[in-house]
Parts: structure tokens; C-alpha cells; sequence
């Protein structure tokens, strides 16, 4: 099955609030590897964004004007995400916004396979922050980009996120060689684990027993 990672920014955090999709990312994954499709569009809302949001996003009130409405693409996004599974950090939010946008043009909400990364991690890091940016951080990979969401960055990290929760594997090693292997889910980051055991020679155990029992003596005594 294909993959799709999938990401919103909105205009607020509840749609109990009235608030809408002002941006959806999405990018095509086949057997975890980026295939290149993407889908992406800012929308217009139809309503103001919130300070909140703005701060989060930037994305102001003038810039989504003259952008397209929800209406405009869903065609476009549903035929993108058709039998695909979809993964989304924190998936309970974006997907009730995106069925909200759905029920306002009477459509049926999305049936899609789902798995949520934020689950994922929450069970293999318990008690750890799982947000995107600390996740980036466990698994290495860099999110200099990320100076403000946007969802194709968070699409494009939350995929490398991924992938690395799901894999179980450890990275194979020489340890005859010691050599540096590189683990495929570092993708230009090589990480050292070998560690080399250095045994003693009966000389230093002999040195090391006597003195032992010398200062052992010693702090009894005193």
C-alpha cells in the first residue's frame, strides 16, 4: 500500500470555534521511499486567522485572500489520498478539520487507513516529549528549516519521523573490522557504535588486587 504524509495549518484550534484549513501538504511515500508526488495548496478560510495560529504559521489574513477555497481542490486532494494510508502527527486534529471542510460541502468524511506518529511515539518513548521537534532531535535529523510550521517541511520530517519509529532493526556492524556502518534511517549522518573492549594484562590484575587490599585495610582501620 501507498503512504501519504499528510499535514494542515489552520486559522485555530477548534472547529467548534468556526475555524478552517488555511494550508494542507501531502508526500507520496511506496515501501517508505519519497515517490515525489506531492500535494500541496493555501486556502482561503473564509473567516480571519486567529493571533494564535498566526504566530504558529504566518500565514496573514491579505496572504490567503486571493487563494483558492476548499471547494476549489478537494477533488484534486481526494483523488491524491484515494487508497492510500495516511500519516499524521496528532492525526485527531487534522482530520476533524479536514472532515469539517468535508460535512460543510456535504461530502462523506475520510475513510482512510490512519496511523498517528504521535501514538507511535508515545509508546516507544513514554514520558518523553513526541512532538515533531523533539522527535527530530531522538532520531537525529535536522528540522533547521522548520523556523515556522509549514506543511510540506512538517510533511518532509514527520516521513524521516516515521520511518524511524517503525523500524525496529538495529544497524548491523563489523565489529571484527570496527568499522563506522552507516544506519539507513540517518540518511547522510554516520553514528559510531562500536565499542572497543580493552582486557588487562596479569600483571596490572595482580597491581590492581594489591591495591585493593591495601586500601581496604586502610579505610577499615581508620
Amino acid at each position: 500500500m501507498k503512504e501519504v504524509v499528510l499535514d494542515t495549518e489552520t486559522t485555530g484550534l477548534s472547529i467548534k470555534d468556526g475555524h478552517r484549513i488555511v494550508e494542507i501538504g501531502c508526500i507520496e511515500l511506496e515501501n517508505q521511499i519519497f515517490t515525489k508526488r506531492k500535494f500541496h495548496c493555501y486556502l482561503n478560510p473564509e473567516r480571519k486567522v486567529s493571533e494564535k495560529a498566526l504566530e504558529v504559521h504566518g500565514y496573514t489574513d491579505e496572504f490567503l485572500s486571493d487563494k483558492k477555497k476548499f471547494s476549489q481542490v478537494v477533488d484534486e486532494f481526494l483523488n491524491f489520498i484515494e487508497g492510500k494510508r495516511l500519516i499524521i502527527h496528532n492525526a485527531e486534529f487534522d482530520l476533524s478539520h479536514l472532515n469539517n471542510e468535508l460535512k460543510i460541502l456535504g461530502k462523506n468524511s475520510l475513510k482512510n487507513e490512519v496511523i498517528d506518529t504521535l501514538i507511535l511515539a508515545r509508546n516507544k518513548f513514554p514520558g518523553s516529549s513526541v512532538s515533531l521537534d523533539a522527535l527530530c532531535k531522538k532520531y537525529g535529523i535536522d528540522n533547521s528549516t522548520r523556523t515556522q510550521h509549514t506543511a510540506l517541511i512538517d510533511c518532509d520530517l514527520l516521513s524521516k519521523v516515521y520511518i524511524n519509529l517503525i523500524d525496529q532493526k538495529e544497524p548491523k556492524l563489523d565489529f571484527n573490522k570496527q568499522e563506522i556502518v552507516e544506519n539507513k534511517d540517518f540518511i547522510s549522518k554516520k553514528i559510531l557504535y562500536f565499542k572497543k573492549i580493552v582486557k588487562l594484562t596479569p600483571k596490572e590484575i595482580e597491581n590492581h588486587s594489591r591495591y585493593l587490599k591495601t586500601n581496604l585495610k586502610k579505610n577499615f582501620f581508620n
